[in-house]
């Protein structure tokens, strides 16, 4: 069984330390700009571009740890220190919609 995509403590401090607003509008913002980071992570990767891809990866790992999206965070942890290797954009990918879908679930609820 794999881990849920979202630690819902973790967001549920973040909304309680900035207000429910304030971290639905980060949740928002990062939705929007998540799939721009994972492009500039593919691009690098065609590129051959080391430090972009460890810039992407960095990105979306930060992100994803502020609001509880481990598994996510992990992925491009491993995409950080070790690049693309054995499937992990693909494996990045499948996580991101996976801490999408339950960041919108806990926006709406």
């Amino acid at each position: 069984m794999s881990a849920p995509p979202v630690d819902t403590a973790v967001l549920t401090d973040l909304q309680d330390s900035m207000g429910a607003n304030f971290a639905a509008e980060l949740v928002a913002t990062f939705l929007q700009e998540a799939p721009g980071m994972i492009a500039d992570l593919r691009a690098a990767a065609a590129e051959g571009a080391a430090d972009d891809l460890r810039r992407a990866a960095h990105s979306i790992k930060s992100n994803a740890a502020i609001f509880g999206a481990e598994p996510l965070a992990d992925i491009a942890r491993e995409i950080e220190i070790e690049g693309l290797r054995d499937g992990a954009l693909a494996r990045l990918e499948a996580e991101y919609a996976r801490a999408a879908e339950a960041l919108k679930d806990a926006a709406d609820g």
